[in-house]
C-alpha cells in the first residue's frame, strides 16, 4: 500500500500543479471557463480524495503510527518521524479540504475569472502545503 501511495502521489501533484497553472493563466488572460476547465478541477478533486484514502489506510498500518501511539513523546521530539507520523498527514488533509472547499466555491460563481481565481487560491495554497510537507528524502 505504500507503493501505491508514493506513485499516487506523483499523479497528484502533476494533475495539481497543471490544475494551479491553468487557474492561473485562465485569470491572467481572462479565458472563458470551459467544460475542460471544470473537468480538470474535477479530476484534481477526485485524484486527491483517493490518494488521501489510500493514505489512510497506509498510516493506521505504518510503523509511524505505531510508533506515535507507544511512545508519542519520542516520536515528537524526533523531527523525521514527527514529519512522518504527525506533520506529512495532518497537513496532507487541510490541503485536500482546501481543494475541497475550492471546489465548492467555485460553482458558485457566475464570472468565468471568479472561478479561475478560486481554483488558483485554493488549489494553489494546497499545493504550497503539499509541497511543504512531502518527506522528500522518502520519495527519492
Amino acid at each position: 500500500m505504500k507503493d501505491v501511495h508514493s506513485y499516487w502521489a506523483y499523479l497528484v501533484l502533476a494533475i495539481l500543479i497543471f490544475t494551479v497553472f491553468n487557474a492561473i493563466t485562465g485569470v491572467i488572460k481572462k479565458r472563458i471557463f470551459t467544460d475542460k476547465d471544470l473537468r480538470l478541477g474535477l479530476f484534481t478533486l477526485i485524484l486527491s480524495h483517493i490518494q488521501l484514502l489510500i493514505g489512510l489506510g497506509w498510516y493506521f498500518m505504518s510503523p509511524w503510527y505505531k510508533a506515535l501511539k507507544a511512545n508519542g513523546g519520542e516520536v515528537m521530539g524526533d523531527k523525521a518521524a514527527r514529519l512522518l507520523a504527525v506533520e506529512h498527514p495532518l497537513m496532507m488533509i487541510i490541503a485536500i479540504v482546501l481543494i475541497t472547499i475550492g471546489w465548492s466555491k467555485h460553482k458558485k460563481k457566475t464570472e468565468d475569472t471568479a472561478k479561475f481565481k478560486t481554483f488558483a487560491i485554493f488549489y494553489g495554497i494546497a499545493l504550497l502545503l503539499i509541497l511543504s510537507r512531502i518527506p522528500w528524502s522518502n520519495w527519492f
